[in-house]
């Protein structure tokens, strides 16, 4: 259905798609990768609101959300448009290889939270002077008064498996979160192994795996299903930890 133009406005990053002269080798990581191929191929159009991608280790969820981040100008290890915190690069390549087709008149603000680098993130705004003094809360904590300071306005935020530092109950507040961001016309990209996240209602879920990238509803998705199953008898996975 094509876009009105109220919403062509308000959301920064309408489509990803390859750039027509990129380089990457179609056999070769992160190209060979089900997911990424499937973006390269296809491309990936971007609604409003709140996208999850979800999948296994490996699937190639947080490899497209740091493509995307960088390809929208955030630096790869985390921050604001911006920030120029950098230590050792290890990005993949995939960002050069992408392109963006944005939101005509939509913001350029963004932010791009990477769970396993935020405590660099953290020294680096210290440093400049920051008004968050965010090494002094707990994990969960700073994670969240990230969100709620940096998360503003009508950007585009990137999330790479937030969950990873959060209990249950943080990560129903992260949920909350997100909903304030969206209620301000945020756009949200995220990675998450996390069932309870990827349950927010309204948002979209990409399910990644050796298909690629496929639509589904919560309920559909491998994790939940797995975490049931878990939930239920315990015994019946652990067992097959055992030595034999």
């Amino acid at each position: 259905m094509p876009l009105r133009g109220e919403d062509l406005a308000r959301h920064p990053v309408r489509r990803i798609e390859a750039r027509g002269d990129h380089e990457l080798a179609p056999g070769r990581y992160p190209a060979s990768v089900p997911a990424v191929a499937q973006v390269m191929n296809e491309g990936l159009d971007l609604g409003p609101g709140v996208t999850f991608l979800v999948g296994e280790n490996g699937s190639g969820k947080s490899t497209l959300v740091e493509a995307v981040a960088v390809a929208f100008g955030l630096s790869p290890e985390g921050g604001s448009t911006h920030s120029r915190h950098s230590t050792r690069p290890t990005e993949s390549p995939l960002s050069d290889a992408l392109q963006l087709v944005r939101g005509a008149g939509a913001s350029r603000w963004g932010f791009f939270l990477r769970a396993e680098t935020m405590h660099g993130w953290y020294s680096y705004v210290e440093d400049l002077g920051g008004d968050i003094a965010f090494h002094e809360m707990s994990h969960g904590e700073s994670f969240l008064a990230v969100l709620e300071s940096r998360f503003t306005g009508p950007g585009f935020f990137c999330l790479d498996e937030p969950e990873a530092a959060l209990s249950f109950s943080s990560t129903l507040g992260l949920v909350a979160a997100l909903q304030r961001v969206v209620a301000r016309r945020g756009q949200v990209l995220c990675a998450t192994h996390s069932p309870v996240l990827a349950a927010m209602p309204g948002a979209r879920i990409l399910e990644a795996g050796p298909w690629g990238l496929r639509e589904a509803a919560w309920d559909e998705l491998e994790v939940v299903e797995h975490w049931r199953r878990y939930l239920a008898d315990p015994w019946a996975y652990l067992r097959h930890l055992q030595d034999d």
